[in-house]
């Protein structure tokens, strides 16, 4: 995770991701709002035993939206990293080789680097787990396709890491016009034996049937969430281990409080819930718990 030093709202995502609102907050009251929310998120993780790696953005870059490392780096259970090209060019400053020395400090290994950035030149993007929600259990990968995730450059990682790919597309309404929504893990979240997924966001029936036929061969219970609930993070959630190998599913205050008693009690048949306020960097930031949260599946040296 990453702690933010310069929050605010970044101008340059702001022109698709449409959760973004600046929400008449300072800058400078912003990135300290950020901060505090940022620690007492830590703090929540870290009383339940999850193992947190913590590195403080580097004030040297213009890097408004450092706090959602998960789009730039992911990390697998064979010692292999991915990097990603990203959408907006002030976010391209976050990739920074100190965070990945801060993981191998902690004791995991990083054996090989899959390197897709220099699709940045030619304007193509895949924005790592906010794009790609990997079941690493039955090797599928969720993609639901946008501006910021292209479809050929997520079949190529597939073929990388040896994933099937589950494509589709997911949209959102904006003043009255449906449009893509800029990432997979706003709207979908799959855990080791829960889904949880909008899919009244999936406008092809065909593709809704094909996402739920994946999910569902593979033993998870989906639990559906509205469009007003996305709005509100709900989609935004992972799944991580705490002490004694139990499993909590975090998510922020605002997701949590959109869920119906039906919704909770589906979920805490799987796994215990963890939420906690984000509200600054929900709102500025245009993500949530699971954006600000890169897992680490490596190797143990």
């Amino acid at each position: 995770m990453i702690r933010p030093v310069q929050f605010r709202m970044n101008e340059q995502t702001a022109v698709n991701n449409y959760y973004q609102e600046d929400g008449g907050i300072l800058a400078a009251t912003a990135n300290s709002k950020a901060q505090q929310e940022f620690d007492a998120f830590v703090e929540a993780l870290k009383k339940v035993g999850v193992h947190v790696i913590v590195v403080n953005d580097d004030p040297a870059h213009d890097t408004p939206d450092a706090v959602f490392p998960n789009n730039w780096v992911s990390f697998h259970e064979n010692g292999d990293i991915g990097l990603y090209p990203m959408f907006a060019e002030n976010r391209r400053k976050e990739r920074r080789q100190e965070v990945l020395e801060a993981v191998e400090d902690a004791g995991f290994e990083i054996k090989n680097v899959i390197d897709y950035t220099l699709a940045e030149e030619e304007n193509i993007f895949l924005e790592g787990t906010g794009s790609l929600i990997l079941d690493r259990k039955h090797r599928k990968a969720y993609c639901a396709l946008s501006p910021r995730a292209d479809e050929e450059l997520f079949i190529e990682f597939c073929e990388d890491f040896e994933y099937t790919p589950v494509i589709f597309t997911a949209y959102q309404t904006v003043a009255g016009e449906r449009l893509p929504i800029y990432h997979t893990n706003v709207m979908m979240g799959v855990g080791e034996t829960l889904a949880i997924v909008c899919l009244d966001s999936i406008d092809d029936k065909k593709e809704r049937k094909n996402v739920l036929k994946h999910l569902k061969e593979d033993g998870k219970e989906v639990i559906a969430i509205t469009e007003a609930q996305v709005h509100q993070f709900a989609g935004n959630m992972l799944q991580v281990v705490g002490e004694e190998d139990k499993r909590y599913l975090v998510m922020s205050s605002s997701a949590y409080n959109s869920l119906t008693k039906e919704q909770i009690f589906k979920i805490e048949k799987h796994c215990l819930i963890l939420h906690s306020d984000l509200t600054t960097i929900e709102t500025l930031g245009g993500g949530s718990a699971r954006c600000m949260m890169a897992e680490v599946f490596l190797p143990k040296k």
